[in-house]
């Protein structure tokens, strides 16, 4: 019997009946519900679905509930605009449309959270850009990498430290839906300290239930704290799109590396996440460095792995998770040869 679980993002590829029957018996343990898209009547629809055939099968299947966290955001662009090095542009503090000399954004209070030369990083990073001055107005920046910027990318500060709430009100009224659907599990995105981790806690005791809670590692922030996020936990999850963004790439393997063993020291379930069998979107077979990727998962001490466009727009879901499934008992028969206790 495979040991590491496999966590799939539900999504219009497979959120009808039919696909999560076919992908329960490929394997899927657990199904993730990104709170970032669609509404609480979409959510709840797909939720009785996945009891309705996990019951029928006499499967169990958990249901993890991922809220949106305080991602920061551009406003809405007239159109996408090629942005190139040398250029100026402006994050506005208004909430005019946007064009090339900039663009409004959604946290406001960005102002007192930079200073001149500090980078800002814009679409998940392809997008580099480093302040130059502030005003009244807005931030005006210089490109230093340049690409296409269109509505609402989003905004990473990797040199900066923000004071915007863990939960935002979409996260609470999406909490408080988790808890009256009867979700499983809970994980909290872009967590920067452990009272971070405990406000959701403390929201779901209030409700009388015993939900655990799953801090996800994305900010530069939450590295810094990381021994302290796991005492409070439940679980963790490296979420290494983000990640990827806020610190430097070439650390993000031994930043894994890193938070996988403090988590088996601690007993703390950690789930690697993002990209695992990413070019499967498209491809019916997955990368070598991919297939690495996902064995070297469960090699370094990973309990869950973690699939995400693969499953919600890919060509073939069910083809993805039973490829996983494959990758992971491979790994697992070696795991005895390659596994130091931590």
């Amino acid at each position: 019997m495979r040991r590491t679980k496999i966590v799939s993002t539900i999504g219009p590829a497979s959120e009808s009946e039919e696909m999560l029957s076919r992908m329960i018996d490929a394997g899927m343990n657990i199904a993730r519900l990104n709170f970032s898209h669609g509404t609480h009547e979409d959510h709840a629809r797909v939720i009785q679905r996945i009891r309705k055939v996990s019951n029928e099968k006499n499967m169990p299947v958990a249901i993890l509930q991922d809220l949106s966290g305080p991602k920061i955001r551009i406003g809405i662009m007239k159109k996408p605009v090629e942005l190139k090095s040398g250029d100026r542009f402006t994050l506005f503090f208004d909430d005019r449309e946007g064009d090339e000399t900039g663009v409004s954004t959604t946290y406001k209070d960005i102002r007192f959270a930079v200073e001149a030369g500090d980078t800002i990083l814009l679409a998940d990073g392809a997008i580099s850009m480093q302040v130059e001055e502030k005003s009244d107005e807005g931030i005006l920046c210089k490109v230093v990498v340049g690409g296409t910027l269109s509505s609402k990318k989003g905004i990473n500060l990797p040199t900066s430290t923000l004071a915007i709430p863990s939960l935002t009100e979409k996260d609470r009224a999406d909490l408080q839906f988790g808890i009256e659907h009867g979700v499983d599990l809970v994980a909290l995105s872009f967590v920067r300290r452990p009272g971070d981790v405990m406000k959701v806690k403390s929201m779901i005791h209030r409700a009388k239930k015993n939900i655990p809670v799953i801090a996800k590692i994305e900010k530069h922030e939450a590295i810094d704290a990381i021994d302290e996020i796991i005492e409070v936990a439940d679980g963790i999850m490296i979420a290494r799109g983000d990640l990827a963004v806020e610190t430097p790439l070439e650390r993000v393997p031994v930043v894994q590396k890193n938070i996988i063993q403090k988590c088996n020291r601690s007993g703390t379930p950690v789930i690697t996440a993002t990209q695992m069998l990413q070019s499967m979107v498209t491809s019916p077979r997955p990368t070598r460095a991919e297939a690495a990727d996902v064995a070297n998962a469960v090699l370094d001490g990973s309990d869950a792995v973690m699939l995400s466009e693969e499953t919600t727009v890919g060509h073939d879901p069910v083809g993805v998770i039973q490829t996983m499934s494959r990758i992971l008992s491979a790994a697992e028969k070696s795991f005895h040869l390659y596994w130091t206790p931590p």
